[in-house]
């Protein structure tokens, strides 16, 4: 298949493209700018410079494609409207991504027994109601149209990117800023508890996706779960730094991990993918969190 890219020079998506190529498929990647276009070619995707509110680029690129996957960005209505349009009538699939801080709560460090599947209700903060409102209202609805939309929702994801940007953001944040200080540190008593998923296993569920999914379809993806102050005990001991870990109030995170990271780093984000192993025949094995961070 044709597949083109937004977001394949970054951390998810370069593992996703090397899949596809990997796989036999072709890619074409939205880059905008030269370092990210040369970037793309080094991977072996085709590169086309643009931005997402490059609608033209967009729309050209995807009616020439047998599918499109969106790794760029969660929020960004106009593009996803221009995909839908182009692709509509067509039966191709459109993958869209979004994030399990989607159904994240705003607990301050303190655990909640909230696990969420793809059917559970919830009302997203006001950080999320865009993602929200774009997989909702555009994407999934595409499927009326003619379009085999999917959405997946990854969360805390590790391990290395074989991308321009080879890091996650929760894990590494929180070790740049443990070798900062020489204590890793978490929001409030650090109960909160956030699922996680590893790269690869991440990767493999977008060919699968691409595969299986049917038109209309929502799916969860991780392989495990834990506490953020577990994870920083993790971090401590990786790094040498003893069993004490750094509690931080929300103004002291907002501070050192800005407004949005310090949201995310004091939530709660459970999920459940039961669904994703079910229909689409996942079957995460990559090591787990702890595992990465001990090596």
């Amino acid at each position: 298949m044709k597949v083109f890219m937004t977001g394949a020079s970054g951390y998810i998506g370069g593992a996703v493209a090397l899949k596809l190529l990997a796989a036999g498929h072709s890619v074409t990647g939205l880059a905008r700018n030269r370092e990210k276009a040369d970037g793309l070619a080094r991977l072996g995707a085709t590169p086309v410079l643009g931005t997402l509110d490059d609608i033209e680029t967009i729309e050209y690129a995807a009616r020439g494609a047998d599918a499109v996957i969106n790794l760029a960005s969660t929020n960004h209505p106009v593009s996803a409207r221009t995909i839908v349009a182009a692709l509509a009538g067509s039966g191709k699939p459109y993958i869209h991504t979004s994030g399990s801080s989607i159904v994240a709560d705003n607990a301050g460090g303190e655990a909640s027994e909230a696990v969420y599947s793809e059917d559970t209700p919830f009302v997203p903060l006001a950080d999320r109601a865009g993602w929200f409102s774009v997989e909702r209202q555009i994407v999934l609805p595409a499927a009326r149209q003619g379009v085999r939309s999917v959405v997946l929702t990854p969360c805390m994801i590790y391990g290395d990117g074989p991308g321009l940007n080879r890091d996650s953001m929760q894990v590494p944040m929180m070790i740049r800023t443990a070798r900062e200080w020489g204590v890793a540190g978490h929001v409030g008593p650090g109960r909160n508890v956030w699922s996680n998923v590893h790269l690869d296993d991440c990767a493999d569920i977008y060919l699968l996706a691409l595969e299986r999914a049917p038109a209309g379809s929502l799916f969860f993806v991780e392989s495990g779960e834990a506490a953020l102050g577990d994870i920083a005990a993790a971090i401590n001991r990786k790094l040498g730094f003893g069993n004490a870990t750094k509690s931080l109030s929300l103004p002291e995170a907002m501070r050192a991990w800005g407004p949005n990271m310090a949201l995310s780093f004091g939530s709660n984000s459970r999920i459940d993918a039961t669904k994703a192993r079910a229909m689409l025949g996942w079957k995460p094995k990559g090591p787990s969190l702890f595992e990465v961070l001990a090596s």
